[in-house]
């Protein structure tokens, strides 16, 4: 298996020779560097934590003395809920903690959550996330290569900056920044301006080749750069089981694939397979707190677009072949479950691609 960091391939012709296989790391601080551990022992490219009650950057810190070549990545961090000299500097500290290695992944949440849960603002998302980028860039020159702070945006300033509030310049270089988007002007972002995007599980290859890469060309296209600039991850909905009776497996991804249709940001994913009605019926048992309905909903034909389907042994070919040219890195979604007998199967066979 390449490491973490390694090309993938001719990705400017749009041919990948391998997808990474990398593995998400569980919500909960207190084991989150054994899992991490454990994980690079394993043989996993990177380990990805999200910001689900916990900041994901201070599970990183942790785990980044008890890892040396897994690549560690936010899936996400809540960019709109700090200011980006906050994310900033807690990116900086994992890049010098771990010795080069995070993969600094950034969401914009939904403006509920920024505006009730957060109190901070929220407007214009895709502009807005286009210059958050470009300030922790501005930011972190500042402090490695001597630049004048002097970042006036819309959105953000960043005008003063003295010695003794400045961390030391380190060998590293700044953090790969990764855009998580779901629709076309923050794929645009990406594109522009970051160096991976996050592709939301709920999604298919059609989806990614007709509206999510040509988005992604726009903005490559505006910033002077290639498709081979930019690394896109992708934690996947799988149906893998060990029995070959995948029943309960295929509910967890139901239940998950019904819990984010409901929402109409994801509304155009659905259009894209025919089933843009099913958004307004799960919504309105959302609206109800029919939660344990939901799944029932999902037919077969959109669970077969959305999820992969295979043994553990075979999913490293199913996930190439219907994802290979499409995306660089892989992850099973966090919420299926898998036995370490099927976890090892699945990276056995990802190594051996």
């Amino acid at each position: 298996m390449r490491g973490p960091f390694a090309p993938a391939g001719d990705r400017t012709a749009g041919t990948i020779a391998t997808v990474l296989l990398d593995t998400n790391v569980g919500f909960d601080p207190t084991g989150s560097y054994e899992a991490m551990a454990a994980a690079e022992r394993e043989g996993y490219a990177a380990a990805w934590v999200t910001e689900v009650g916990h900041d994901p950057l201070a599970m990183l810190a942790t785990a980044a003395s008890r890892t040396t070549t897994l690549a560690l990545g936010t899936s996400i961090v809540v960019a709109f809920g700090r200011s980006p000299l906050i994310t900033a500097t807690l990116a900086n500290d994992v890049q010098v903690l771990s010795g080069g290695r995070l993969l600094l992944g950034l969401g914009s949440q939904i403006q509920p959550h920024i505006e009730k849960r957060y109190s901070m603002p929220w407007s214009r998302p895709a502009a807005r996330m286009r210059e958050y980028v470009l300030a922790l860039r501005a930011i972190w020159s500042a402090w490695n290569e001597g630049t004048r702070l002097n970042f006036r945006g819309e959105f953000y300033r960043h005008t003063l900056m003295t010695p003794f509030f400045s961390p030391s310049p380190h060998p590293y270089g700044p953090p790969k920044i990764y855009l998580a988007a779901v629709g076309e002007r923050m794929t645009e972002v990406a594109g522009e301006v970051a160096d991976g995007l996050l592709v939301h599980p709920l999604t298919t290859a059609a989806y990614l080749r007709d509206v999510t890469l040509p988005a992604l060309a726009r903005g490559l296209e505006r910033s002077g750069r290639h498709r081979g600039d930019v690394d896109i991850a992708l934690s996947g909905f799988v149906v893998a089981d060990e029995s070959g009776a995948p029943v309960a497996a295929e509910q967890v991804v139901r239940d998950q694939v019904a819990f984010y249709a409901s929402t109409p940001a994801y509304r155009g994913v659905l259009e894209s397979v025919g089933h843009e009605a099913l958004q307004g019926d799960l919504a309105l048992l959302a609206r109800r707190g029919e939660w344990a309905a939901m799944g029932a909903l999902v037919p077969d034909d959109l669970l077969d677009a959305l999820a992969v389907r295979a043994r553990p042994a075979e999913l490293a070919a199913a996930v190439h072949q219907r994802f290979a040219g499409l995306v660089d890195r892989f992850s099973v979604y966090p919420t299926i479950p898998l036995s370490e007998s099927a976890r090892a199967q699945v990276l056995a066979g990802f190594a051996s691609c």
